[in-house]
């Protein structure tokens, strides 16, 4: 199996052959690891042309060398880049890689945790303006639709909604309030991007336990990050909703970037075991994303515990 049926595989609830999938949110280490500078929009100001095109192409070959050398099932990092580049991105992707590899999408127009500094003000506007904001967040999602299917008709498979929701300690809106402010337009946004073909991964930090029914229920095919560090157990994640989405996570992140290689192991062990490797539906990742300051021996030895203990009749 290529990387991308390894992670079709997954997302339909089934075993793939070979190595558990795996994908990274985001690879922020080019520098330090391949020499190479990826692109970001800022990058293209007021550059044309044949030189545009140039730059694009060597910035997809860059994230095929990444998915390379990590064995990734699915190409991030293109969503840097403004919409027009991003599709011709996926051009220069196909002739490239062929099919061996998901192109993604990052859209979600849902309401996620304000800034610090607008809190407040966003509290007060959904609780005593509360029609205005149920008719925000309908055009937020509107937009964020008619976005994701530009995309996906552009060739993105795979379409990752990154608003978050969560603090440590719970989901910043009550229950109540998010089956009122968020559950009704994030089914919106998975229903589109469902019926165009596309599969729906809904990524949120800190502790979902609180909405994991309304999260389950929304229709999106996967769920990452399930964040360790606010308590969130995969396996209970996967014994209350796992056999309705594809689970994606969940190596400890805080390992990965300070820990030891025996609490790295420990994590990811446990993770392959109960996400699960023989089970279905699981995709191999960290808590997070593998940001600048990890540490790329860290990564690497999480990588090596999936070589060893991530493939159909292990024993992690």
């Amino acid at each position: 199996m290529t990387p991308r049926q390894r992670a079709i595989e997954a997302l339909e609830l089934r075993v793939p052959d070979g190595l558990v999938p795996h994908l990274e949110l985001e690879f922020q280490l080019s520098e330090q690891v391949f020499g190479k500078r990826a692109l970001r929009g800022d990058d293209l100001k007021e550059v044309t042309g044949v030189k545009r095109q140039d730059m694009l192409k060597r910035n997809v070959e860059h994230w095929v060398e990444v998915a390379k050398a990590f064995d990734y099932s699915v190409i991030t990092g293109l969503h840097w880049l403004p919409m027009e580049d991003q599709l011709a991105s996926f051009e220069y992707m196909r002739q490239i890689a062929g099919d061996t590899y998901m192109l993604s999408a990052f859209v979600d127009g849902t309401f996620s945790i304000p800034s610090g500094e607008n809190m407040m003000e966003h509290v007060v506007f959904l609780t005593e303006r509360k029609q205005e904001a149920l008719e925000q967040a309908q055009q937020r999602v509107e937009s964020a639709i008619e976005h994701g299917l530009k995309l996906i008709r552009g060739g993105a498979e795979i379409v990752l909604m990154c608003a978050d929701y969560c603090f440590n300690d719970g989901p910043f809106l009550s229950p109540a309030m998010f089956a009122e402010y968020v559950t009704p337009f994030l089914k919106q946004q998975c229903a589109a991007w469902n019926a165009a073909g596309a599969y729906t991964v809904k990524h949120t930090d800190g502790d979902i336990m609180p909405i994991l029914d309304q999260l389950a229920a929304s229709g999106a095919r996967a769920l990452h990050s399930l964040d360790p560090m606010a308590g969130v157990d995969i396996a209970e994640v996967k014994r209350l909703v796992g056999d309705r989405m594809c689970l994606i996570g969940n190596v400890n992140l805080a390992y990965v970037q300070s820990g030891t290689p025996a609490q790295i192991t420990e994590s990811a062990r446990y993770c392959l075991r109960h996400g699960g490797v023989n089970q279905g539906g699981y995709i191999y990742a960290t808590s997070n994303c593998i940001f600048f300051g990890v540490p790329i021996a860290s990564y690497r030895h999480m990588l090596r515990v999936r070589e060893e203990w991530g493939y159909p009749g292990a024993q992690p």
